[in-house]
């Protein structure tokens, strides 16, 4: 068995935290890191909401009055089997 590997230089993990809710929102995209800061600055500036898509291609769109956090940074790659490291 092959396991595909990513090429790419690597995705954004975005962590949301939601006004009034104990949850999160947890987002993996393929924008960098400044693209995602621009995107929430952006939103939070104008007034309008936040709209983010992810690597499989699901858009998600969050109020910008509702945004209480947002944590970016990059994606570890994972590792599969049994190699120690």
């Amino acid at each position: 068995m092959s396991t595909k590997k990513n090429t790419s230089s690597g995705s954004t993990e975005i962590r949301i935290g939601i006004a009034d809710s104990s949850q999160e929102l947890q987002i993996e995209s393929d924008l960098t890191a400044e693209k995602v800061i621009e995107a929430v600055t952006t939103a939070l500036d104008s007034g309008k909401s936040l709209s983010l898509t992810d690597t499989r291609g699901r858009q998600t769109i969050i109020a910008n009055n509702k945004i209480s956090f947002v944590e970016v940074g990059q994606s570890a790659e994972r590792k599969v089997g049994f190699a120690s490291a």
